[in-house]
């Protein structure tokens, strides 16, 4: 079988000490095209380097995580209007709003996601978007700049199902990762009610590892479990969830 996963930080910190190994554990398990979303300025050597080591398996984003947008943010985004016109990237991204962790730059973060929007929409490019306690703004956001020219992916989506057939009428993906493993999230409801062809699969690693390795370092080879959860749900061999999924990813991206 053969896996995507749509959005895996694998330059963090926390693979310093066996990236390569994990790396291995994911090819082997058939995950073999990984998408990084760069987080800030700090993030972009160590994503291009996975780029030039893995060239046929690790693919690059660039965008400035909302959590990581400066009260002075225009050089960030100075930045990565230059990165976009110099060399290609697969999406931009992580994009979005974030309402969890602190409120002090949300006008900032307001201006930082359309201007990306925008970007994207300029380099005909997917966007992947954080949207954690703020669903229904990103959503917004994304309607008032939709000509046709936007598409993309809901990472982590956390929504209701009235929001996730919004997305999907908006053209979007929604990304679909550890959490449906999880007994209460009621994720699981929402995937089985929507088509599979709407849906990607991601990891966010290292965060949110799915049932059984919850609560501890998540890592891209744990992608078919996540994918086993969904043919559960949906009723679906296995086989039929990596195919279309994966096939969701490539035009998604793109690869075709």
């Amino acid at each position: 079988m053969f896996w995507i996963d749509t959005h895996a930080h694998l330059y963090s910190e926390e693979f310093n000490t066996d990236r390569k190994e994990m790396i291995a554990r994911a090819l082997s398990m058939g995950v073999e095209k990984l998408f990084l979303p760069n987080i800030d300025e700090d993030s972009i050597p160590g994503m291009l380097d996975l780029e030039k080591e893995y060239p046929e398996n690790c693919f690059p984003m660039m965008g400035i995580h909302p959590c990581y947008v400066k009260p002075d943010y225009e050089p960030q985004l100075a930045m990565v209007r230059e990165l976009l016109a110099q060399r290609k990237f697969w999406a931009v991204g992580e994009i979005g709003l974030d309402f969890y962790w602190d409120k002090t730059n949300v006008p900032q973060q307001y201006e930082a996601f359309r201007a990306q929007l925008k970007m994207a929409r300029e380099h005909h490019l997917p966007v992947a978007i954080h949207s954690r306690e703020s669903t229904r703004e990103c959503i917004n956001e994304v309607k008032a700049l939709q000509d046709g020219n936007l598409s993309g992916v809901f990472h982590c989506f956390s929504g209701t199902l009235e929001e996730a057939q919004e997305i999907i009428d908006l053209g979007f993906h929604l990304g679909i990762g550890g959490v449906v493993t999880f007994k209460k999230a009621g994720l699981d409801k929402i995937v089985e009610a929507i088509d599979l062809q709407h849906i990607v699969l991601e990891t966010d690693a290292p965060y949110l590892a799915p049932v059984p390795y919850r609560g501890k370092r998540n890592e891209s080879s744990y992608i078919p479990l996540i994918g086993e959860k969904v043919a559960d749900v949906k009723n679906l061999k296995i086989e039929d969830v990596a195919a279309i999924t994966s096939s969701n990813a490539r035009k998604l991206f793109k690869m075709l």
